[in-house]
């Protein structure tokens, strides 16, 4: 008995002693991607009610919505790069009426009814990236090749006799249409059995063009132009017919766009289908093996969102790998011509529901349109930095073009700075300045404080908002800080230091030196820099310390510095960013002083103790409430405030809108609640009605989008893996499930800020194991996953240590892989 007491005393002292251990590893088990992805999937039993229903197709720079009417297949084909007019146009002063994407129409038509329920069916592969469509004796597959510009539609004829069917294609407007000096040019053409539609727009200087061809091969009997905007295709098969459309735009006035848009079909006929088909596979099976996300739970909650997840990352990667962003209303998924309310500008707030969960997914290819839209206008932010504000830096607007922001003629210029920054009366505008506003774009920030009064006697009339010069976004200057932050993200998710110096820096400095030399950023009496007459997001005007622009500046002076330092620059900037933020004011408090608001008196609009914006959240975005801030009295501030949306608690009638960063917000302050309810609740939403494709009308007619799958999918992401610092430019700390339910399972493989490649497994209420793998010269630093236990660490199959510590700090070479596991 002795003996057997001393052997089991024995074997206890061994199980805790490093040396002892077990070199056996836990290793992760890769999902069925297949299976995983293929949750996504759309399936239709009967067609659609309505075209923005649809299911989409697209590689990043084209793609439609294929829906049905009885005897037709339907598109609208859509590219990222066209737009009507620019950022100096004077022909679209009336809101919504200026338009962008639509290349042309598209149409199988059928001699019958072929797509009526009972003989219906129409999927979405998500893991292909497919669209198969089943009628009454035919068939179609559909698919927008990875590759190049070009979709391919097989028709099969499951008849027994010949089947004649036609193609039509159609402009989207009548063929000349002119507004002012604005004119856009449909021409449809027969060239060489293909039938081609060409658009061309000009404005002054400004033109764009775009070309669609198409190819029916051998089953063509016919091609003829039908008018000057449309174009007919006669075709018939015993058994298939294989239709290629192509599609190409430029803003080069010399390049032969049809010829573009040729070489783009050639390519793909060159190929042939099965290769084109293989290949555009290969693609899509790539993008999937990069991250995932796969979760479970009995209730069903947790599969809900993991389907609603990688159904937003195949929209995105059918959307956003073009020359510009995949735009909040709409996307490329527009089914009714021009027409989409908000016209075609960018507005930053509605943007980042796309693309904030872009970086966890390490599809960096998918955030370069982002980047691109604004490393190429950098240069007119400086300008417009110092015309319009008589600042320094880079002034980056809420709501933007897709292009440079136009310079000012010097004398507006003057008359704006002083108006704008409240140095001279709004009543004391000039004639020439009322008269050089009236036709600008009202949607673009700096003339944001017009309103539309409507058309009277043949002429457009439009006043101000009633604020003078300020309007919903005419005075944010966060937008800047929240972009150049994103850029920080990107080389904190990469550790990329050629982009940090020639891309992120540059930002950052810019952002900072606006703000630092902005002329109503003032060091007053009390000691402390003050910011006046500045917007909180769109609904406080005319502000004093508003938390918008308090948390920009509390964000983005940290970071500038750090970067700064990195690179081994600018070191009297740092000495002055780091006076500014030893010195900025505090957020501001609601009147208990326990809670941040949105704004200290005076205002000119708007209920300065108001809550902080629920879609923005700023303070959370810079990253100034993380899990890993240690100043208690911040952490009570925060969850005090998050309260006050949700006082009740949350549960399962709590609602969450669109646009809303409250389960983002709630997750990252590690709030299970906010992953089991508020996610579902945000993909269910309670503020518009969800269409058949998952997707919403939330902007109004024709904004078919994904914005609030992106939401929820940077939520989920929180609640999975948070790699945050303390404070805006200190090392992300990597924790692994903070906000997640115990009931819920889950598997994942997202990007971390500080370059690794994060792999984990939840089940039974545990952590599994972590496996981290370094894309980069890069420091793990991670919370303990088993709180209070001794964790093994592995590389490869070998144990290198076992510690205790809280916060596990690993250095790491690019290519190391360490697996974290409970040492007993």
């Amino acid at each position: 008995m002795i003996k057997l007491i001393a052997s089991v005393l024995l074997a206890g002292i061994i199980a805790l002693h490093p040396a002892t251990l077990s070199s056996q590893t836990v290793n992760p088990v890769s999902p069925d991607l297949r299976k995983l992805v293929s949750a996504s999937d759309l399936h239709y039993n009967s067609p659609v009610g309505r075209s923005e229903e649809g299911m989409p197709t697209g590689n990043g720079r084209m793609g439609t919505l294929v829906w049905t009417v009885p005897s037709a297949l339907k598109f609208q084909l859509n590219r990222v790069d066209i737009f009507g007019n620019n950022s100096s146009s004077h022909n679209f002063f009336e809101r919504h009426t200026d338009y962008c994407g639509g290349a042309g129409a598209l149409s199988l038509n059928f001699p019958e009814a072929v797509f009526e329920q009972g003989s219906f069916s129409q999927h979405l592969h998500c893991f292909d990236a497919t669209v198969n469509v089943k009628g009454k004796g035919v068939e179609a597959n559909i698919f927008t090749w990875s590759d190049r510009d070009v979709m391919s539609i097989t028709v099969s004829n499951n008849r027994k006799a010949v089947l004649p069917f036609s193609i039509d294609l159609s402009s989207l407007r009548l063929p000349d249409a002119k507004r002012g000096d604005h004119r856009a040019i449909s021409r449809a053409f027969v060239q060489n059995k293909y039938i081609v539609l060409t658009q061309e727009f000009r404005e002054g200087n400004y033109y764009c063009a775009s070309a669609v061809v198409i190819s029916g091969g051998p089953a063509v009997k016919f091609a003829e132009q039908t008018d000057k905007g449309s174009a007919k295709l006669l075709l018939q098969t015993a058994s298939q017919a294989r239709i290629l459309i192509a599609s190409a735009a430029s803003f080069d006035s010399t390049e032969n766009i049809t010829n573009k848009a040729i070489r783009e079909l050639e390519a793909a006929q060159a190929l042939g289908s099965e290769a084109m088909l293989q290949s555009h596979r290969n693609w899509w099976h790539q993008f999937w093996s990069k991250t995932y996300v796969q979760c479970s739970s009995k209730d069903g909650e947790a599969d809900f969102v993991q389907q609603h997840y990688q159904y937003y990352l195949y929209v995105m990667g059918a959307s956003s790998r073009g020359a510009y962003p995949t735009k909040f209303n709409g996307m490329l998924w527009t089914t009714g011509g021009d027409d989409r309310k908000w016209g075609a500008l960018y507005w930053g707030a509605n943007q980042s529901c796309l693309y904030n969960a872009l970086f966890a997914t390490d599809h960096t290819e998918l955030l370069q349109p982002m980047f691109n839209l604004y490393s190429n206008a950098y240069d007119s932010y400086e300008q417009a930095a110092i015309q319009q504000w008589g600042s320094k830096g880079v002034y980056i607007p809420e709501v933007t073009g897709f292009d440079a922001t136009p310079a000012l003629p010097d004398d507006i210029a003057a008359e704006m700075r002083d108006l704008y920054l409240c140095r001279k009366p709004w009543s004391s505008r000039s004639q020439r300045f009322v008269d050089y506003a009236y036709t600008q774009l009202p949607f673009i920030s700096r003339w944001n404080w017009k309103k539309d009064e409507g058309w009277k006697q043949g002429r457009w009339y439009s006043g101000d908002k009633g604020g003078g010069a300020f309007g919903h976004v005419t005075h944010i200057f966060s937008r800047g800080a929240k972009i150049a932050y994103q850029y920080w993200m990107q080389f904190e998710f990469t550790q990329d230091t050629s982009f940090l110096r020639k891309y992120a820096y540059p930002m950052l400095k810019g952002v900072a030196e606006f703000y630092a030399n902005f002329p109503n950023f003032k060091l007053e009496s009390d000691g402390l820099y003050h910011i006046r007459h500045v917007n909180d997001n769109e609904s406080i005007w005319d502000g004093h310390n508003t938390v918008e622009e308090i948390s920009s500046m509390r964000g983005i002076f940290p970071a500038a510095i750090k970067a700064a330092a990195m690179l081994n620059t600018d070191a009297d900037l740092q000495k002055q960013w780091k006076h500014i933020i030893d010195h900025l004011s505090p957020l501001p408090l609601n009147n208990e002083g326990n809670a941040w608001a949105g704004s200290m008196l005076p205002v000119l609009q708007g209920n300065p103790m108001r809550r902080p914006d629920g879609n923005t959240m700023p303070v959370w975005f810079f990253d100034l409430c993380t899990l890993q801030n240690t100043d208690s009295a911040t952490m009570q501030i925060a969850r005090n405030t998050y309260k006050i949306y949700y006082p009740q608690g949350i549960d399962t009638a709590s609602k969450v809108y669109v646009l809303s960063k409250l389960p983002v917000a709630g997750t990252t302050l590690g709030i299970p609640e906010a992953t089991q309810y508020l996610i579902p609740a945000q993909l269910r939403t309670a503020e518009v009605p969800v269409l058949r494709n998952r997707m919403d009308l939330r902007e109004g007619f024709q904004t078919t989008s994904v914005q609030r799958m992106g939401r929820a999918a940077e939520a989920l992401q929180l609640a999975l893996c948070q790699s945050l610092p303390a404070a805006p430019g200190e090392p992300p700390v990597i924790n692994v499930f903070p906000a997640w339910p115990k009931h819920w399972n889950a598997n994942f493989q997202l990007l971390a800020r500080s370059a690794f490649l994060i792999s984990s497994s939840f089940a039974n209420g545990q952590v599994e194991y972590v496996q981290a793998t370094a894309k980069a010269n890069s420091v793990l630093r991670i919370v303990n996953p088993w709180k209070g236990r001794p964790v093994a660490v592995f590389s490869g199959q070998k144990l290198l240590k076992t510690v205790r510590e809280d916060l596990i700090v690993l250095p790491a070479t690019k290519g190391t892989v360490f697996k974290l596991q409970p040492a007993q």
